[in-house]
């Protein structure tokens, strides 16, 4: 009998052991990803808009500068159908090594780009190839790290561990503020603007080599492995999953919404509005730095409660806090007080963003069987990203263009969207093994 229990808990702890070592994987590959898309936000925000796209009116500048940034979100549903295919049908591992290879050359590609000082209009066109370059790759990063991982967890444990892929965005989201914040406080402005800008994105090629080396040195997820041969290699996984499960493909996506555009807005977007409200840029930086901080701490405990609770419960939880929360977030961030707008922030983001972003890594991959499991979760997870924030950062630029700076129509939009997510939040099964007391699709088989 000893021996039995000896035996088992060396098993689980090996066990243990693995899913550690697949979950920092996929979060440090996911953040190598990931830190492109905000190192591009905040450049395009700060220093794009007379560099690329070149106007009397800053304002048309920046606009400019955000619709390349929303270029690359228009790729990533594509890229999410095409890498989703091939990690249901040749395997997980395959196309995330692939994903981190193509984002990251390409980001390395932007710290190179000449200026359209210098070649003109050939300027903002490398820069929109790049971006539909990245996006198509970012496609089909997130649905591969978040399964790859969920697949090797144990069903009790799977918000937990899974939750723990979710931390590489906002570590890709410090990594470029920091470097900018550091670089904007060291460098003049004139140097910044000349090349002090290109050093975030240059710098982007070591946290590429850290995530290939640590990818390629995982194995396949073992549940794939058993059905590779069989349906999995026979099926059109894309088509089944839209003939399938179509309800569930659009409640996923309406769920999506207000977790996309929430973290782009606190993140991104309102680094706009604070410039077009003359508000402090450091001190709108720093209180991100320090919610994005805590939500790194918050994100595995809220994936834990999702275990414990259920995934729909914090989920839900979230989306209302960030929907009622909105106006109040604006009314204290227009104050321009450090403690104010610190606090305005971590409500919505260390809170209200990781109630919904945590549980996503567990909920969306139990929604689907395993054979479709892949391009199931990239199409909610693309498809809810690119209405949620690449449509985000064109129409809130535009929005505050028309309303001459003022947050009301940010605020309404932000509205909009929370209702329409919790409406698809409230019709989506829930998932948790703890609250079901069984699977809602095998793992194991098809």
């Amino acid at each position: 009998m000893t021996n039995t229990r000896a035996i088992a808990s060396a098993e689980t702890n090996d066990s243990t052991s693995v899913i550690r070592r697949v979950a920092s994987a996929s979060a440090i590959g996911t953040a190598a990803e990931y830190y492109d898309f905000f190192a591009y936000g905040t450049a395009a925000v700060l220093f794009f808009g007379p560099l690329f796209f070149p106007s009397s009116d800053p304002l048309i500048g920046t606009l400019a500068a955000f619709a390349t940034y929303a270029v690359g979100f228009f790729a990533r549903p594509l890229g999410g159908i095409v890498f989703g295919h091939i990690g249901d049908k040749v395997g997980r591992k395959k196309a995330l090594v692939i994903t981190i290879l193509m984002v990251g050359l390409g980001t390395f590609c932007i710290g190179l780009l000449p200026t359209y000082e210098k070649i003109g209009f050939w300027a903002p066109t490398l820069l929109v190839i790049i971006r539909i370059i990245q996006g198509f790759g970012v496609g089909g990063e997130q649905a591969g790290a978040v399964l790859m991982t969920a697949e090797y967890a144990e069903p009790r444990r799977r918000g937990y561990f899974a939750s723990w892929v979710q931390i590489g965005a906002p570590v890709g989201f410090l990594l470029p503020l920091a470097l900018f914040a550091a670089l904007t406080a060291l460098l003049s402005k004139e140097e910044m603007v000349d090349w002090g800008w290109r050093i975030p994105f240059l710098l982007s090629a070591l946290l590429v080599i850290v995530g290939m080396f640590i990818r390629l040195r995982i194995d396949e997820s073992p549940v794939f492995a058993q059905i590779r041969e069989t349906k999995a290699a026979e099926s059109r996984p894309v088509m089944e999953v839209i003939r399938n499960y179509p309800k569930i493909i659009v409640y996923g996506v309406a769920a999506k919404l207000i977790e996309a555009c929430s973290f782009g807005l606190f993140t991104v977007i309102i680094l706009a509005w604070g410039k077009v409200n003359q508000l402090s840029d450091t001190l709108m930086m720093q209180t991100m730095i320090v919610a994005v901080i805590l939500e790194i701490m918050a994100i595995p405990l809220m994936g834990k409660l999702s275990d414990r609770i259920g995934r729909k419960p914090v989920y839900m939880t979230g989306a209302l806090l960030l929907t009622l929360s909105i106006f109040p977030f604006f009314i204290a961030m227009s104050q321009n007080i450090y403690w104010i707008s610190q606090l305005a922030m971590i409500v919505v983001l260390t809170l209200g963003h990781s109630m919904c972003y945590a549980p996503q890594a567990s909920w969306f991959p139990e929604l689907f069987p395993t054979h479709i499991r892949c391009s199931g979760i990239a199409l909610i997870w693309q498809t809810g990203s690119l209405i949620g924030g690449g449509v985000l950062g064109l129409t809130a630029v535009k929005i505050l263009q028309m309303s001459g700076g003022h947050y009301y129509g940010l605020a309404a939009y932000v509205v909009i969207l929370g209702l329409v997510s919790l409406y698809g939040i409230s019709h989506l099964p829930e998932t948790a093994p703890v609250k079901r007391g069984k699977e809602l699709h095998s793992w194991h088989k098809s």
